[in-house]
């Protein structure tokens, strides 16, 4: 019985001392070791592109390093736990997908009234009579309600045009005769002749 332990003994001995064994011990310990810089590289990688924070980065990669390379699926399992939902990018991209979606229903022109789905280039709405856009006197295109000025020709819809009244010119030292004023007129003769117009309308 002792000389079959030695003899295994012996033999675990030989098989630990051979190359081929130290070489996959090395190897193993190697890629340990490259996989877990690598794993904290990318934690910080990944970290970075899911935060505008400039210290989180560091706090992801120091996670994947302090469990040391025998234990870093440790800290890379607790880091796929704790890190942001979505990256940067996605986050920018579903905003841009949100605003394109609210322009394109504010696009949709509806009636202030009814709220039925009209064409901008309607004049009133078809449903419920309420008017939509009303017609520039100056140039003729459709405007809207709400604008103060046209944007076509440039009138102004806020200052009222003026009407320029022409008054007829009266001689200085002119005397100013009602409609059926008596004027007196004097005859050669010295005699004072009365002459009376007749008032309009009779």
């Amino acid at each position: 019985m002792p000389d079959i332990a030695g003899q295994l003994q012996s033999a675990i001995d030989a098989f630990i001392s051979s190359s081929v064994v130290h070489f996959v011990i090395s190897s193993t310990v190697g890629y340990l070791f490259i996989a877990w810089l690598a794993a904290a590289y990318w934690a910080f990688r990944d970290m970075h592109d899911r935060t505008e924070n400039r210290v989180l980065p560091y706090v992801a990669a120091a996670l994947i390093l302090v469990p040391s390379p025998f234990l870093f699926v440790l800290g890379v399992i607790i880091y796929r736990v704790i890190r942001p939902p979505e990256r940067l990018g996605e986050v920018y991209e579903r905003n841009l997908a949100e605003e394109a979606l609210l322009a394109e229903v504010e696009a949709v022109k509806t009636c202030r009234n009814c709220d039925k789905r009209v064409d901008a280039e309607w004049l009133m709405c078809p449903w419920c009579r309420t008017r939509l856009n009303r017609v520039c006197p100056n140039c003729e295109r459709l405007v809207g309600l709400d604008w103060t000025l046209c944007a076509w020709c440039g009138k102004d819809f806020e200052r009222p045009a003026t009407t320029e009244r022409t008054v007829p010119e009266v001689a200085v030292g002119a005397p100013f005769r009602h409609v059926g004023e008596v004027t007196h007129t004097t005859a050669p003769s010295g005699d004072t002749i009365s002459n009376r117009k007749p008032a309009v309308g009779g």
